[in-house]
């Protein structure tokens, strides 16, 4: 069994107001993710997951893509040590 990852997740493009979060949040269920998705001030969205390193390579994947209304320019992940544990994914406040 492969042990639980973080990636935390800085995404820039047309990302706020096209549905980008609830995407995100409909995306970490479909792959049993845990963690949260909020709108940045600067524009950009802002998620950090906790899965299994190959659910969240998927779900990175998905991310890049987004929602069909949505157009990410940049995407820029790193891997934080996982020093919490989370037990689901939420919409959390913009920042």
């Amino acid at each position: 069994m492969e042990e639980l990852r973080n990636v935390h997740i800085l995404v820039d493009g047309r990302v706020q107001g096209v549905g980008f979060r609830y995407f995100v949040k409909n995306k970490a269920a479909e792959l049993h993710i845990t963690g949260w998705v909020r709108n940045r001030f600067d524009e950009r969205i802002e998620i950090l997951a906790q899965g299994t390193e190959t659910d969240l390579t998927r779900f990175i994947a998905a991310v890049r893509i987004g929602p069909e209304s949505a157009l990410v320019t940049e995407l820029v992940t790193d891997w934080p040590p996982t020093d919490v544990r989370f037990d689901r994914f939420s919409v959390a406040p913009s920042i």
